[in-house]
């Protein structure tokens, strides 16, 4: 059962809203995030007034608050609970935005995903998944639209359902000629976003109760969505080379999974490549029971391009390869695109017609300007070297900090193990105003660990340091050995 973090920042005064309405609502956005879940026990009146440097006085009238609002409950002799949400849809219309209040400790997915949307996230969120904002070029992207408005005349109709076609040919080019990835025109079809690709691939292949093989560790959106979509997880355990082989084989014969949805390159979040030789073990084993793989390149324009991918050494023959633009151009431009068999393509279009129609051409065109003119390749150029300069500098403030890496640092991500528990210290770190991913949030069955997800792009500040210090040493934590 999860608590308030044990210390947090003092609440602003003076302020246009009273300390009791301000602790209310910090209070609040930390039970609509999920950061105090059903059941979740508050501190005594007393001890919350300690921990917020508040009158108990003050407390009472925030307690008072949230009971009114029907979001906690006190219980005789007990204290103070928060409540069974038996009303969720109205709870988060009927509070008041606590935009500049702390962020919530991400517990799950959505908790994660729902902090990067939080007003200065993007300055203090060393567990985010995006470039800054600062690494991306604007003045590219600008003139991608401009160009692209200019020459906008089939704007006012619906656009080809597999995608715009100067898209199609460029991702075409690239993948043949750069990845070595046979794929024809007609084998791409374009998405909103990389996330959207794998959405439309499990709904087109799979079924309710269906089970699928995911990484362990994995990314936990993936888990999320395909739990949702009522398919049963079998975690296969990522070692440095690739999935374990031998759970691996067993989970096939036990189980019979359909799809293995997995990050061969630059894996999120360890940062570990497939190698040559477990890779063509995965092939063997996905040809003798039957398994279509989805291959997930989001890093793609971070990775070198020689690196192994299963759909160049398979030719998209039991795979289907994913990647798109978001992480490279800007969150916001939503252009992915899955590359897969010329029947499985159409089968794709015909998912893609049910849920979106088309796709907006107009990105996918811009987008495609920025690939043949050569921009994009000369633009992740210049990201991968401000990268690497920044992954140096991370790794030696994380070792100072006395933290080790469980996987060699490579890519976007690292591996850190921190000597404590990650969902606390996030706990912590959220009230302080940082944004971490704990280790839990990577695992298909969450449970407690030491581990955490790193974004070198964005963790090179001193300060996420000094307060990831004082917060592992607060919760008595000691370096990892």
């Amino acid at each position: 059962m999860n608590t308030l973090p044990e210390s947090t920042t003092d609440l602003p005064r003076p302020a246009p809203r009273t300390l009791g309405e301000q602790l209310a609502l910090r209070m609040a956005e930390g039970i609509q995030r999920g950061a105090l879940t059903p059941g979740a026990r508050l501190p005594s009146v007393r001890e919350s007034a300690r921990l917020h440097r508040v009158s108990p006085s003050t407390v009472v009238a925030a307690y008072d608050r949230l009971q009114a609002q029907g979001l906690i409950e006190a219980r005789r002799q007990r204290g103070f609970f928060v409540r069974e949400r038996l009303g969720a849809a109205r709870t988060p219309a009927a509070l008041p935005n606590a935009a500049g209040q702390p962020l919530g400790a991400p517990v799950d997915a959505t908790a994660l995903i729902r902090g990067m949307f939080h007003q200065g996230a993007a300055a203090g969120g060393p567990g985010m998944g995006t470039l800054p904002e600062a690494w991306l070029d604007r003045a590219l992207l600008d003139r991608a639209l401009r160009r692209t408005l200019a020459q906008a005349g089939d704007a006012l109709r619906y656009g080809d359902p597999a995608g715009d076609d100067a898209l199609r040919r460029a991702l075409s080019r690239r993948l043949d000629g750069e990845l070595g990835i046979p794929a024809a025109p007609g084998q791409i079809v374009t998405t909103l976003g990389a996330t959207h690709a794998l959405d439309l691939v499990a709904r087109t292949l799979m079924q309710p109760g269906d089970a699928v093989l995911v990484d362990e560790p994995g990314w936990a959106v993936e888990f999320a969505r395909l739990t949702r979509l009522g398919m049963r997880l079998l975690p296969v355990p990522r070692t440095a080379d690739g999935p374990d082989l031998g759970v691996m084989a067993g989970l096939l014969a036990a189980h019979r999974p359909r799809l293995y949805v997995t990050v061969s390159v630059l894996h999120n979040p360890t940062g570990h490549t497939l190698s040559l030789a477990q890779a063509h073990q995965v092939l063997k084993l996905a040809e003798a029971h039957e398994l279509t793989i989805v291959e997930d390149d989001t890093y793609a324009w971070l990775a070198p391009p020689h690196a192994p991918r299963l759909a160049a050494l398979d030719g998209l023959q039991r795979t289907v390869y994913v990647s798109g633009f978001s992480k490279i151009l800007a969150p916001n431009w939503r252009v992915g695109y899955a590359a897969a068999a010329p029947a499985l393509a159409q089968r794709l279009i015909d998912t893609k017609l049910l849920g979106t129609l088309t796709t907006p051409a107009l990105f996918e065109r811009a987008v495609a300007w920025c690939l043949e003119q050569g921009l994009l390749r000369r633009h992740a150029e210049r990201v991968t070297q401000q990268l690497d300069r920044a992954r140096s500098r991370v790794v030696r403030l994380a070792s100072d900090a006395g933290c080790r890496f469980a996987a060699p640092p490579q890519g976007l991500f690292g591996w850190v193990d921190t000597g404590v528990d990650t969902e606390r210290l996030a706990s912590r770190l959220a009230a302080a105003g940082w944004l971490v991913a704990p280790g839990h949030l990577f695992q298909a069955m969450p449970r407690s660990n030491s581990l955490m997800r790193l974004n070198f792009a964005s963790a090179q500040d001193v300060p996420f340091w000094q307060a990831f210090v004082s917060a592992r040493d607060a919760l008595g934590g000691t370096a990892p050995g």
